[in-house]
């Protein structure tokens, strides 16, 4: 993809600012679902915030183990949700990126396409980014995110994941395949559509001072 856009603001600037962490090398071998998955544009509608026709697009492919995406999802996507998907200047897409050496990363997708399902997609992924270092380690998500979430809902959220599993398996794995489609190999990777182009940001996730440059540019234009 050309990169003409943010080149104008300062690769090597951005390059010598990040002080990207990488999240691991993702193998391009997908899984097939055993049944039918929803529509590309729902499931990936429950996993949004903002307005559609927002002037931006913003897509994140994350895995919830990645140290990174919960650095990048902590020091950079709370700020824009703040002040660029709540104000209707940015459309947010989460996809999901499993990778293979995070050996729960999957369980979490699943866990959190679930709770898409019920609308509570945001509340989950902010308790798992905030209690990673808890289930991490051993995969108890229920356990560790059991003060963010009541467990009346958190019955409600596996009830989803059990009855529509293949769906949610098939939505992950959507989102995989069009994450090595676009040679992602490392998570975050941030891509970004405006004015009918979409450019893949620096891997790695970005400092939320430069990407607000980048998207000021963007809306200036």
């Amino acid at each position: 993809m050309k990169r003409s856009l943010w080149n104008r603001i300062g690769m090597l600037l951005v390059v010598a600012a990040l002080g990207v962490t990488w999240g691991g090398h993702a193998m391009a071998q997908t899984k097939t679902a055993s049944s039918p998955a929803p529509s590309p544009s729902s499931s990936s509608d429950r996993k949004s915030l903002g307005s559609k026709n927002a002037p931006i697009t913003m897509e994140v492919f994350s895995d919830f183990q990645c140290p990174a995406c919960r650095n990048f999802y902590e020091t950079t996507l709370k700020q824009l949700i703040d002040n660029y998907v709540i104000p209707g200047k940015v459309y947010l897409i989460h996809r999901d990126f499993p990778l293979d050496m995070h050996p729960y990363s999957r369980q979490a997708a699943r866990f959190a396409n679930a709770a898409a399902e019920l609308g509570q997609f945001e509340s989950v992924e902010k308790a798992l980014f905030d209690k990673q270092d808890t289930w991490a380690p051993n995969g108890k998500i229920d356990e560790a995110i059991s003060s963010a979430i009541p467990p009346a809902e958190l019955k409600k959220i596996h009830d989803v994941e059990t009855q529509h599993l293949n769906e949610i398996n098939a939505s992950i794995e959507r989102d995989r395949t069009m994450g090595i489609q676009r040679n992602v190999n490392q998570t975050p990777s941030v891509y970004v559509t405006a004015h009918g182009k979409t450019e893949a940001l620096p891997g790695g996730g970005v400092d939320y001072r430069l990407l607000k440059q980048y998207l000021d540019y963007l809306l200036r234009q």
